[in-house]
């Protein structure tokens, strides 16, 4: 029986570095400075915000007060607020009824009072060759709007070539729950099948941080990791009709002890879903177990645990091409299914 070959994610996987033992101080050339003003001064906000347009402000207000009582500064009550910006824009608040309900309005103090408001535009209606001249500057605004977005975005969309599928996948390591041990990592690989390639130089692997869990209900681990890839796929052969197989993305679960040596924690996969849009998926893992409490003591005090070679054995590998198939009677191992990333 000759030995299995190993695949091109396996000899990628072997530069793939674990967490280093010691951690060393690492200096930081970022200026400290305060990030958040909790408490900003009426200078400071009128520097910092984008939009700073000089606004009159008039107050419409009414004396609602009962009879007999009328003057005193606590029956008076703002009816409609009406401000006016250096543009020529008029805002009113609240708007006219148009046909509508009133608005209600209830005084406070000893005899509460509903009062009912309408406001209703009492303008000379406008001739018909103002208004004409109104919607051409609107059309003239919109027009121009839409010519800077234009600018912006451009008209030329990069394209791949004739006969290449090309797929870009944005996705998020969101968390990871139901795991054995505290502070936990994920290294994820993505595997791309035959015909498929990528960007030049685009790394097609990662480790997100370490993340200690919450319990939300169980021991739960955010991560919020990020990741983009972006790969081609080219049939060679044009008369064949058959869908590409996908590329899979195979996820390693990791834990730190408290002397910085690492355990693993569970295998998986993902295949790439074949459909555009957003896609929400859960990763089920394990992990060989070894029986016995010699074992368990060995994994909790000297850290580590049996590990795969190739982590394209979590799946059928790519280099695993027979015809017929034999399943031996000795058990090797036992798989943890209940965890998930």
């Amino acid at each position: 029986m000759s030995s299995p070959t190993p695949t091109l994610l396996a000899e990628r996987m072997a530069n793939v570095r674990h967490r280093r033992q010691e951690r060393r101080p690492v200096e930081s050339n970022v200026p400290k400075s305060r990030l958040i003003t909790w408490e900003p001064s009426e200078e400071f906000i009128k520097n910092s915000h984008i939009i700073n347009t000089p606004v009159q402000t008039m107050y419409i207000m009414g004396d609602l007060g009962p009879s007999g009582k009328l003057g005193l500064k606590e029956n008076e009550y703002v009816l409609c607020t009406i401000k006016s910006d250096s543009n020529g824009v008029i805002t009113i608040k609240p708007d006219f009824n148009n046909n509508r309900g009133a608005y209600r309005l209830e005084t406070q103090g000893e005899k509460r009072e509903v009062w009912r408001l309408y406001l209703e535009n009492a303008s000379s209606h406008i001739h018909a060759e103002e208004k004409e001249r109104e919607q051409r500057m609107y059309r003239d605004l919109y027009t121009r709007h839409k010519e800077y977005l234009n600018s912006l975005v451009g008209q030329d969309f990069e394209m791949p070539p004739l006969g290449i599928l090309r797929l870009i996948v944005n996705g998020e390591i969101v968390s990871a729950q139901g795991y054995e041990y505290d502070n936990l990592y994920v290294h994820f690989f993505l595997d791309l099948p035959n015909n498929w390639s990528s960007v030049p130089f685009h790394c097609l692997s990662g480790v997100t941080q370490t993340c200690r869990t919450h319990s939300v209900g169980k021991d739960v681990a955010f991560f919020s990791y990020p990741f983009s890839f972006e790969t081609f796929f080219h049939k060679e052969d044009e008369s064949d009709g058959s869908l590409p197989q996908w590329p899979v993305m195979f996820f390693k679960v990791l834990s730190l002890d408290f002397w910085q040596r690492y355990r693993t924690e569970g295998y998986g996969f993902l295949v790439i879903p074949s459909t555009p849009g957003y896609h929400r998926m859960t990763c089920h893992t394990w992990r060989p177990l070894q029986s016995g409490t010699v074992a368990e003591l060995r994994r909790f005090f000297i850290g580590g645990a049996p590990e795969l070679e190739d982590i394209s054995y979590v799946r059928v590998p790519g280099t695993f091409k027979v015809t017929h198939y034999t399943f031996p009677a000795v058990k090797i191992c036992t798989c943890i299914s209940s965890n998930s990333i």
